[in-house]
Protein backbone atom coordinates (compact mmCIF):
# COMPACT_ATOMS: atom_id res chain seq x y z
CA UNK A 1 0.00 0.00 0.00
CA UNK A 2 1.15 3.69 -1.01
CA UNK A 3 2.17 5.80 2.07
CA UNK A 4 0.54 8.46 2.51
CA UNK A 5 3.06 10.68 4.37
CA UNK A 6 3.57 14.11 2.79
CA UNK A 7 0.35 14.54 1.03
CA UNK A 8 -1.73 17.17 2.62
CA UNK A 9 -4.87 16.74 2.75
CA UNK A 10 -8.11 19.24 4.17
CA UNK A 11 -11.34 18.50 5.75
CA UNK A 12 -13.28 21.42 6.04
CA UNK A 13 -16.39 21.62 8.77
CA UNK A 14 -19.31 22.73 7.90
CA UNK A 15 -21.90 24.02 10.47
CA UNK A 16 -25.18 24.49 8.82
CA UNK A 17 -27.24 27.67 8.16
CA UNK A 18 -30.00 29.26 10.07
CA UNK A 19 -32.61 27.53 10.70
CA UNK A 20 -37.08 28.59 11.07
CA UNK A 21 -37.51 28.19 14.36
CA UNK A 22 -39.90 31.13 15.11
CA UNK A 23 -40.75 29.61 18.98
CA UNK A 24 -36.71 29.99 19.63
CA UNK A 25 -37.06 26.19 20.87
CA UNK A 26 -33.36 24.46 21.22
CA UNK A 27 -34.20 21.61 18.32
CA UNK A 28 -31.18 19.12 18.99
CA UNK A 29 -31.71 16.12 16.67
CA UNK A 30 -35.87 16.72 16.97
CA UNK A 31 -36.96 16.38 12.88
CA UNK A 32 -38.81 18.81 11.02
CA UNK A 33 -36.10 21.60 11.48
CA UNK A 34 -35.38 23.14 8.14
CA UNK A 35 -33.51 26.28 7.04
CA UNK A 36 -34.64 29.35 6.71
CA UNK A 37 -34.74 31.50 3.77
CA UNK A 38 -31.69 33.31 5.31
CA UNK A 39 -30.52 29.73 5.60
CA UNK A 40 -30.66 29.05 2.39
CA UNK A 41 -28.88 31.96 1.10
CA UNK A 42 -26.46 31.02 3.42
CA UNK A 43 -25.67 27.79 2.14
CA UNK A 44 -25.55 29.55 -1.27
CA UNK A 45 -23.21 31.64 -0.22
CA UNK A 46 -20.71 28.58 1.12
CA UNK A 47 -21.45 26.47 -1.75
CA UNK A 48 -19.72 29.54 -4.01
CA UNK A 49 -16.76 29.68 -1.78
CA UNK A 50 -15.91 25.91 -1.61
CA UNK A 51 -16.56 26.07 -5.66
CA UNK A 52 -13.15 29.31 -5.16
CA UNK A 53 -11.07 26.64 -3.55
CA UNK A 54 -8.56 23.46 -3.65
CA UNK A 55 -10.20 20.30 -5.79
CA UNK A 56 -12.96 18.85 -3.09
CA UNK A 57 -13.48 15.97 -3.99
CA UNK A 58 -15.69 14.17 -1.09
CA UNK A 59 -18.60 15.74 0.26
CA UNK A 60 -20.53 14.19 3.66
CA UNK A 61 -23.59 15.41 6.12
CA UNK A 62 -24.86 14.62 9.03
CA UNK A 63 -28.39 12.65 8.94
CA UNK A 64 -30.01 15.62 10.05
CA UNK A 65 -32.68 17.74 7.34
CA UNK A 66 -30.43 21.25 8.06
CA UNK A 67 -27.66 20.04 7.06
CA UNK A 68 -28.35 18.33 4.07
CA UNK A 69 -30.02 21.02 3.08
CA UNK A 70 -26.93 23.15 3.48
CA UNK A 71 -24.67 20.13 1.58
CA UNK A 72 -27.39 20.32 -1.24
CA UNK A 73 -25.53 23.33 -2.99
CA UNK A 74 -22.43 22.58 -2.50
CA UNK A 75 -23.18 18.61 -4.48
CA UNK A 76 -24.79 20.66 -6.93
CA UNK A 77 -21.82 23.58 -7.50
CA UNK A 78 -19.39 20.48 -7.22
CA UNK A 79 -20.98 18.11 -8.89
CA UNK A 80 -20.64 15.59 -5.84
CA UNK A 81 -23.00 13.12 -4.40
CA UNK A 82 -23.53 13.70 -0.63
CA UNK A 83 -22.64 10.71 1.83
CA UNK A 84 -24.47 10.60 5.00
CA UNK A 85 -22.65 9.86 8.25
CA UNK A 86 -24.23 9.40 11.40
CA UNK A 87 -21.15 10.73 13.57
CA UNK A 88 -21.45 14.08 12.35
CA UNK A 89 -25.04 14.82 14.40
CA UNK A 90 -26.21 17.30 16.60
CA UNK A 91 -25.84 16.32 20.15
CA UNK A 92 -27.82 14.88 22.12
CA UNK A 93 -29.83 17.19 24.73
CA UNK A 94 -32.28 16.76 27.56
CA UNK A 95 -33.75 19.99 26.72
CA UNK A 96 -34.72 19.19 23.29
CA UNK A 97 -37.71 20.86 22.05
CA UNK A 98 -37.60 23.59 25.48
CA UNK A 99 -36.78 26.86 25.79
CA UNK A 100 -33.22 27.85 27.20
CA UNK A 101 -32.59 31.31 27.12
CA UNK A 102 -30.96 32.65 30.38
CA UNK A 103 -33.97 33.53 32.95
CA UNK A 104 -36.36 32.11 30.52
CA UNK A 105 -38.03 28.88 29.91
CA UNK A 106 -37.03 25.69 31.54
CA UNK A 107 -34.09 26.35 33.15
CA UNK A 108 -36.33 28.80 35.82
CA UNK A 109 -38.12 25.56 36.39
CA UNK A 110 -36.67 23.31 39.60
CA UNK A 111 -37.65 19.96 37.93
CA UNK A 112 -35.22 20.57 35.45
CA UNK A 113 -31.69 21.68 37.67
CA UNK A 114 -31.22 18.43 38.30
CA UNK A 115 -30.11 18.00 34.77
CA UNK A 116 -27.10 20.85 35.15
CA UNK A 117 -25.64 19.14 38.03
CA UNK A 118 -22.24 18.52 36.20
CA UNK A 119 -21.47 20.79 33.52
CA UNK A 120 -18.12 18.85 32.83
CA UNK A 121 -19.09 15.87 31.26
CA UNK A 122 -21.97 17.45 30.91
CA UNK A 123 -25.28 16.04 32.64
CA UNK A 124 -27.84 17.69 30.40
CA UNK A 125 -26.56 15.85 27.22
CA UNK A 126 -24.14 13.44 25.72
CA UNK A 127 -21.00 13.50 27.28
CA UNK A 128 -18.12 15.48 25.56
CA UNK A 129 -15.41 12.87 25.17
CA UNK A 130 -18.19 11.20 23.20
CA UNK A 131 -18.89 13.83 20.56
CA UNK A 132 -15.35 14.27 20.41
CA UNK A 133 -14.83 10.52 19.60
CA UNK A 134 -17.42 10.04 16.97
CA UNK A 135 -16.33 13.50 15.34
CA UNK A 136 -12.89 11.94 15.05
CA UNK A 137 -13.54 8.96 13.90
CA UNK A 138 -15.87 10.95 10.47
CA UNK A 139 -13.10 13.42 10.28
CA UNK A 140 -10.80 10.78 9.31
CA UNK A 141 -12.49 9.05 7.29
CA UNK A 142 -13.34 12.20 5.38
CA UNK A 143 -9.58 12.33 4.89
CA UNK A 144 -8.51 9.01 3.97
CA UNK A 145 -11.65 9.77 1.57
CA UNK A 146 -10.13 12.68 0.16
CA UNK A 147 -6.15 12.06 0.14
CA UNK A 148 -4.31 14.75 -1.34
CA UNK A 149 -7.42 17.14 -2.04
CA UNK A 150 -10.24 18.05 0.23
CA UNK A 151 -13.45 17.09 1.93
CA UNK A 152 -16.46 19.27 3.50
CA UNK A 153 -18.47 17.82 6.40
CA UNK A 154 -21.54 19.36 7.13
CA UNK A 155 -22.28 19.09 10.94
CA UNK A 156 -23.14 20.93 13.86
CA UNK A 157 -22.07 23.62 15.67
CA UNK A 158 -21.27 21.88 19.41
CA UNK A 159 -19.93 18.78 17.75
CA UNK A 160 -17.98 21.09 15.58
CA UNK A 161 -16.89 23.34 18.72
CA UNK A 162 -15.84 20.32 20.46
CA UNK A 163 -13.79 18.45 17.97
CA UNK A 164 -11.66 21.48 17.97
CA UNK A 165 -10.92 21.97 21.47
CA UNK A 166 -10.04 18.25 21.33
CA UNK A 167 -7.94 19.21 18.68
CA UNK A 168 -6.16 22.13 20.55
CA UNK A 169 -5.67 20.06 23.74
CA UNK A 170 -8.26 22.43 25.13
CA UNK A 171 -10.63 21.49 28.26
CA UNK A 172 -14.18 20.80 26.54
CA UNK A 173 -15.80 22.67 29.70
CA UNK A 174 -16.40 26.48 28.07
CA UNK A 175 -19.30 29.37 27.18
CA UNK A 176 -21.31 28.49 24.97
CA UNK A 177 -21.22 32.07 23.95
CA UNK A 178 -17.75 32.24 22.85
CA UNK A 179 -17.68 29.52 20.81
CA UNK A 180 -16.24 30.20 17.38
CA UNK A 181 -18.97 28.80 15.59
CA UNK A 182 -20.88 31.01 13.29
CA UNK A 183 -24.08 29.91 11.25
CA UNK A 184 -22.36 28.25 8.08
CA UNK A 185 -18.81 28.84 9.09
CA UNK A 186 -15.85 26.88 8.31
CA UNK A 187 -13.16 25.31 10.16
CA UNK A 188 -10.54 23.63 8.06
CA UNK A 189 -8.23 20.99 9.78
CA UNK A 190 -5.51 20.38 7.44
CA UNK A 191 -3.39 16.67 7.50
CA UNK A 192 -0.08 15.83 6.24
CA UNK A 193 -0.58 12.43 5.78
CA UNK A 194 -2.29 11.29 9.05
CA UNK A 195 -1.05 14.05 10.75
CA UNK A 196 -3.11 17.26 11.79
CA UNK A 197 -1.12 20.37 11.50
CA UNK A 198 -2.96 23.02 11.28
CA UNK A 199 -6.55 24.67 11.73
CA UNK A 200 -8.42 27.75 10.03
CA UNK A 201 -11.93 29.30 10.60
CA UNK A 202 -13.59 31.28 7.82
CA UNK A 203 -17.26 32.71 7.95
CA UNK A 204 -18.36 32.55 3.89
CA UNK A 205 -22.13 33.81 4.77
CA UNK A 206 -20.56 36.83 6.79
CA UNK A 207 -20.26 37.14 10.79
CA UNK A 208 -23.46 35.50 12.73
CA UNK A 209 -26.64 38.20 14.48
CA UNK A 210 -25.97 38.02 18.10
CA UNK A 211 -29.75 37.64 18.08
CA UNK A 212 -29.98 35.06 15.19
CA UNK A 213 -32.33 32.13 16.02
CA UNK A 214 -31.21 29.84 18.78
CA UNK A 215 -31.30 26.02 18.37
CA UNK A 216 -27.94 24.41 17.45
Amino acid sequence: MASSQGQTTVVHLLRHGEVFNPEKLLYGRLPGYRLSETGEAMAQAAAEWFAARQPITHLVSSPLERAQQTAAPIAAALDLPVTIDERLIEAGNAFEGLRVGVGDGALRRPQHWWKLRNPFRPSWGEPYVEIAARMVAAVEAARDAARGSAAVCVSHQLPVWTLRLHLEGRRYVHDPRRRQCGLASVTSLTYDGDRFVGLSYAEPAGATDPDAVPGA
